[in-house]
């Protein structure tokens, strides 16, 4: 018999494994290649925590009717949010809504933080965001994520003056839509509140 072209034996498993090395080395060049999840800032994290707050106080009552512990823990901002007695007039939501609220404070920084008003007999949300930090970046790159677009789609867009602003409506329960007005540009609302969104949800008569 002819062994003049047959590979010497154990040769093939050589050649197996040096292909499944040079595989597993191709795939770890590519991982540690891959750019890396960025992490939320302090700020978008709680702008984050806020419509998540707004979400669950609304379409998950139970996490709240016997006590806040659970939407806490869902919001999952820690000890940097909790309950006021009472927040300045720019941060209240329109005089309709204006019923049976809560205020929920969200201390992102000493400077700069939201304001989360919610009611336990009226199915709404009320955000506010400002301080002496630029917020339009931050609002901007949580409306932009993943994560949000996951759960809320745009339904309408418009602008003026130096304001812009967005209906959402919630990808989970379409009868929970949310406007969302922001600066148009960087530093143009430094003086006064910098982000307001409200949220209703649309019952049935």
């Amino acid at each position: 018999m002819d062994r003049g072209n047959q590979a010497p034996q154990g040769e093939g498993d050589m050649q197996s494994s040096a292909i499944t090395t040079l595989a597993a080395s191709i795939a770890a060049l590519a991982a540690f290649s891959a750019p890396a999840a960025r992490a939320q800032s302090i700020l978008e994290q709680g702008l984050s925590g806020a419509f998540r707050g707004c979400e669950e106080w609304i379409l998950n009552p139970a996490s709240w009717t016997n006590g806040p512990a659970p939407f806490i823990a869902t919001v999952g901002l820690g000890d940097t949010m909790g309950l006021v007695a009472e927040v300045d007039e720019a941060s209240l939501p329109p005089p309709a809504l204006r019923r049976a609220n809560h205020y929920w404070r969200i201390n992102s920084t000493e400077t700069a933080g939201y304001v989360l008003v919610v009611s336990d007999q009226m199915p709404m949300c009320h955000i506010t965001g400002g301080g002496n930090v630029d917020l339009q970046p931050v609002v901007e790159t949580v409306l932009t994520s993943a994560d949000f677009s996951s759960r809320w789609k745009v339904v309408l867009e418009s602008e003026r003056r130096d304001m812009a602003t967005t209906t959402f409506r919630n990808r989970t329960d379409p009868s929970l839509s949310a406007i969302v007005s922001r600066s148009r540009r960087p530093g143009d609302r430094l003086d006064r509140v910098q982000v307001t969104v409200t949220a209703i949800y649309e019952t049935e008569d």
